[in-house]
């Protein structure tokens, strides 16, 4: 293949090294632009002093043979099933997650246990109509109570809006277990085909999510590809209604040019529609209604060997400002160098520039190290030491008329032929990875020739596992 045939990657996430790799191998010249120091985007691991801390929980599944063949291919022995567990933390108890009613009923107790079924049988008599929210949705699925209990304060705590704000869209992707109907029919009729969370183990690479990535990137740099680091993005020039180069900035604060013949951008869709160069009619109106959820991940090492029995916790108890929890070393034991030391991370949803993100990194280490013993999950001067990460860009957040600018977006972007938008940021879909990796897949076959639609990626509204 023609080396002249250049591709420029805005991006280093999972969507952009998919893409890359796929056309590496092709003997295409592929460059790709990081604007952190690691690849992965919110799927990368942080190694400090040996402990590994994953920028947040990542499971890898996929309904996508090839997907899962890509995965096998890069990590062969090293990508490992796991057991899986998860619960969520609630007036001061542990609920097993996905909900059991045994378990519910018995930490409940009956007094509230009869009024969640009560509420439960209501609505499935006299449901919502017309479900457009996040809390229509799951009201309509678990009862107004169960909502209250389980998925009011945790939502609010991820997304920093009213529930009433957040589209149903949302919950029809990532709401594990469906429904309280099919919590009893699980329970009741043990089927062998369970949803999604109630899947009981799943894959994972032995140092953590962001090796997939870290080895895709070797892979591609193997092949002549190029990986760049530290580059912020500033402008995406266009000449006679195509790209003509990226101009970057690194943190040095020295500006580059990387010119290309393809372009293809995981950077988040309001950024690459701003970026554009002349300017885009209603950008700015664009970038204001897209917007991003951040959050920031308190990573402890704690001197306890056995600290909780779970990979992850969700906290929805409001009296904690903490999201959630991961227990890194039940994900994979090689992520701590000790076995007798256990590192956790401890998720904070905040926004770029409030107060939470600007805390400084010891009154969060504090602060995530007090929560913790309040909610008896660690013992008492128990810290060995920590860090602090703070994620941009992490989450799109689905406001009811989010789709209305989604395309008004994708009408900008259509008539520019040499440009294309791949993965979670750059589409403005809470994309699983797998749907980001075929993204990348399918835009790098649009350019070796194939009329492939990204956006049909992922439109089922409902993306469950299914226990085989």
């Amino acid at each position: 293949m023609d080396k002249k045939n250049k591709v420029i990657f805005l991006g280093g996430g999972p969507a952009s090294l998919a893409g890359g790799l796929e056309l590496a191998k092709k003997g295409y010249s592929v460059t790709i632009l990081e604007r952190e120091g690691k690849v992965g985007g919110i799927s990368k691991t942080i190694n400090y002093k040996g402990y590994r801390f994953d920028v947040g929980g990542h499971r890898f599944f996929t309904k996508s043979e090839e997907v899962m063949r890509l995965w096998g291919d890069i990590l062969g022995d090293d990508f490992r099933k796991t057991p899986r567990l998860s619960r969520i933390y609630y007036n001061k108890k542990f609920f097993m997650y996905p909900i059991q009613l045994g378990d519910t009923f018995k930490k409940a107790g009956i007094t509230t246990s009869l009024a969640c079924l009560y509420s439960f049988v209501l609505y499935r008599l006299m449901p919502i109509r017309h479900e457009k929210s996040f809390a229509d949705w799951v009201t309509n699925r678990f009862g107004k109570k169960l909502f209250n209990m389980f998925f009011l304060s945790y939502t609010e705590k991820v997304w920093g809006i009213s529930t009433k704000i957040l589209s149903a869209d949302w919950a029809a992707q990532r709401i594990q277990g469906l429904s309280l109907w099919e919590v009893i029919k699980n329970a009741i009729f043990k089927p062998t085909n369970k949803a999604k969370t109630l899947i009981d183990e799943f894959y994972y690479p032995k140092y953590g999510s962001g090796m997939m990535y870290e080895k895709i990137a070797e892979k591609i740099e193997s092949l002549g590809g190029k990986i760049i680091k530290n580059q912020q993005i500033t402008d995406i020039c266009l000449e006679n209604g195509n790209v003509v180069f990226a101009k970057t900035k690194n943190q040095n604060g020295n500006e580059e040019c990387f010119y290309g013949d393809h372009f293809v951008s995981s950077a988040p869709l309001p950024d690459t529609i701003k970026f554009i160069d002349p300017k885009i009619d209603s950008s700015d109106e664009i970038s204001k209604h897209l917007q991003f959820r951040d959050f920031l991940s308190v990573n402890l090492i704690i001197d306890q060997k056995d600290l909780f029995p779970d990979n992850w916790i969700y906290v929805h108890d409001p009296s904690v400002k903490m999201g959630r929890i991961q227990n890194f070393k039940n994900f994979s034991p090689d992520m701590t160098p000790f076995p007798e030391h256990s590192p956790i991370g401890c998720e904070y949803f905040c926004n770029q520039g409030d107060i939470l993100w600007n805390t400084s990194d010891q009154e969060l280490i504090d602060l995530a190290k007090n929560e913790l013993e309040e909610m008896s999950l660690i013992k008492k001067d128990s810290l060995i030491d920590g860090n602090v990460y703070r994620m941009k860009d992490a989450y799109p957040v689905y406001m009811d008329d989010y789709q209305d600018w989604i395309s008004k977006a994708k009408k900008a972007i259509e008539p520019i032929s040499n440009l294309q938008a791949i993965g979670r940021g750059g589409m403005f879909r809470y994309n699983n990875m797998d749907h980001s990796i075929l993204s990348g897949i399918f835009a790098a076959r649009n350019i070796m020739g194939d009329n492939l639609n990204l956006w049909e990626i992922n439109e089922e509204k409902e993306y469950h596992e299914i226990k085989k």
